[in-house]
């Protein structure tokens, strides 16, 4: 009897010894985990924590602590990618709005003080005020509708769109300008109509953003294309040109907002930067996807795919 009593106060020691143990251990690791949460909070460092133990209830709240970590880093990375991002475009907006408006103010005084200028003299830079300043509202409604996009205000409603429709009359609108220019013009539309999910406003004005881009940076090949295709599940429209293309390393920055290429800036480049953001966004809200290939003096395509309906 007295063994069996040994025996049982001998296991209960046990017991006691090894929760005091595992206690105390649990307790260093979670003072680590506290220390090692204040210093990622600290120094906006990347670190995850690492703790070697074999307590399964630990090992559980060490996975979600790491996991939202990697959520809070991703928020924090896209934030801080967004307000550069702002501070470029608002520093790319002031620009472009400083030129027209100054050209502006040259015109209103020189109309304001020659008292010797004649009236088709004076009708001539009303025309030119008229037409900067059409430039800068063109400038403000993009970036409008670039923030409404970007903050949900704007409203798509998505319906059954006939895509061939909407391809034709995109390039229709652009056909003579093209012809005139000397461009060489390949369409290559479907006699088969192919509907999609998506809004005849917003896809009018993607075609438009792609096919102007395509006339704008493209013009050095003379040639430009627009390709409508499908499968089982989607539509694919694809606006193609053979001009001096992007290279590789800016692929990934052309949907940005306010980018530009570097000759963007004269005359015969330039730019806002904010159509091909636009269309980006405008694509998302309907639900598809857009992407770039480029091999410059051999093609730069810009596709877009959409949810195919077949009823």
């Amino acid at each position: 009897m007295i063994i069996l009593l040994l025996t049982i106060i001998l296991i209960l020691i046990c017991i006691i010894i090894f929760q005091y143990i595992s206690r105390r251990e649990r307790s260093v690791n979670l003072k680590y985990i506290e220390n090692k949460l204040k210093k990622i909070k600290k120094e906006k460092t990347n670190e995850k924590i690492l703790v070697v133990t074999e307590d399964k209830e630990l090992r559980k709240l060490l996975i979600e602590i790491n996991s939202l970590l990697d959520f809070s880093q991703k928020v924090f990375a896209d934030y801080t990618k967004k307000e550069i991002s702002m501070v470029k475009m608002l520093s790319n907006i002031s620009h472009d709005l400083k030129t027209p408006l100054t050209v502006v103010l040259g015109y209103i005084e020189t109309i304001k003080l020659d008292r010797d200028i004649n009236r088709e003299e004076r009708e001539i830079l009303l025309s030119k005020v008229h037409n900067k300043t059409l430039e800068v509202i063109e400038l403000i409604n993009k970036f409008f509708d670039l923030a409404k996009l970007e903050s949900g205000d704007k409203e798509i409603p998505i319906t059954r769109v006939n895509i061939n429709e909407v391809c034709r009359k995109s390039i229709l609108d652009f056909y003579e300008n093209l012809t005139v220019k000397g461009y060489e013009v390949n369409i290559e539309i479907p006699e088969t109509n192919i509907y999609a999910l998506g809004n005849i406003e917003a896809l009018e004005r993607v075609m438009n953003n792609l096919i102007s881009n395509a006339i704008k940076y493209g013009s050095d090949g003379k040639h430009i294309g627009l390709n409508l295709s499908y499968d089982d599940d989607f539509t694919y429209v694809e606006v193609w040109d053979k001009g001096k293309g992007i290279d590789e390393i800016n692929v990934e920055k052309v949907f940005e907002r306010m980018y530009t290429l570097e000759d963007s800036r004269n005359k015969l480049y330039q730019g806002s930067g904010l159509g091909l953001t636009i269309t980006k966004r405008l694509i998302e809200k309907l639900g598809g996807e857009i992407s770039l290939k480029s091999k410059p003096h051999e093609r730069t395509s810009f596709t877009f795919k959409l949810k195919r309906i077949t009823y």
